[in-house]
């Protein structure tokens, strides 16, 4: 009975293999990416919230002025990929803890970190397909014009962009109940969008405004994507730097809460 004891709990501590392992990282993207874009009620808002602003403002009020239009699509951009990170990974991690999902996916034979990245990864699709819908707005109904590197640099902003705001998301959804997620997303997601200038621009409002807004990450990115479609000629190394930076901190703020609180 010992020997077998023995057996069965090195059985238990064995290292999973590296096939089976991949298997579970992939069916896990493969389910989170299913189940949120087959969702309307996530998928929807996320797509029309910045792409109706951008026909109102950026095509429909616009007056034909080619310099806004272009403004517009690299701000209601970022707006848009902010919003899979932040509530695809904050109201759902807070709905799942208090589900107790998260302490069944502990108890299941997954590497505890193929959870995250199908998320991760499933709010990088989000991203491209928003960011996709703007591009094509921008081109055929407002007549951006934007060459094949603007394009493809735009669509890499929305899929990489959108980490730092999966880790923001992901730190929320530690802080806060299931019921109240959305809401308490809503008051981190709308002023960050107004405060950083992708609504208004910066210059259009309060000095002390302006000196606040590289606090929130969405201002580097904003900035990014002004220059990746051709509106600034600033480097974005240090922008993308704070990005990283912030992601990581994140990050690791979250995954240590997880880790205590569950």
């Amino acid at each position: 009975m010992e020997t077998m004891i023995t057996t069965t709990d090195r059985q238990g501590t064995a290292p999973m293999p590296a096939a089976r392992m991949l298997g579970a990282y992939l069916a896990e993207i493969r389910s989170e990416c299913l189940r949120y874009l087959r969702n309307p009620g996530f998928m929807l808002p996320l797509t029309l919230f910045p792409t109706v602003f951008y026909l109102m403002f950026g095509v429909l009020m616009n007056h034909g002025h080619a310099g806004a239009a272009r403004y517009l699509l690299a701000s209601y951009g970022v707006f848009g990929v902010m919003g899979p990170g932040l509530f695809g990974f904050g109201v759902s991690l807070a709905i799942e803890r208090d589900g107790g999902l998260l302490t069944l996916k502990r108890a299941l034979p997954v590497p505890p970190a193929a959870y995250l990245l199908g998320k991760m990864v499933m709010a990088m699709v989000a991203a491209v397909v928003v960011v996709t819908l703007m591009l094509l707005l921008g081109v055929f109904a407002a007549q951006v014009k934007l060459g094949l590197a603007n394009m493809l640099g735009f669509l890499a902003m929305g899929m990489l962009g959108v980490l730092p705001f999966c880790a923001l998301g992901m730190f929320v959804g530690t802080l806060i109940k299931g019921q109240g997620g959305a809401g308490m997303l809503n008051l981190v997601y709308l002023p960050m969008a107004f405060l950083s200038g992708l609504w208004f621009p910066l210059s259009a409002m309060p000095s002390w405004l302006q000196k606040l807004a590289p606090v929130w990450p969405s201002y580097h990115l904003n900035a990014i994507a002004q220059r990746v479609i051709g509106l600034s000629t600033a480097p974005v190394w240090p922008h993308a730097l704070v990005l990283l930076g912030t992601g990581i901190v994140l990050l690791a703020l979250a995954s240590r809460r997880l880790r205590r609180h569950g």
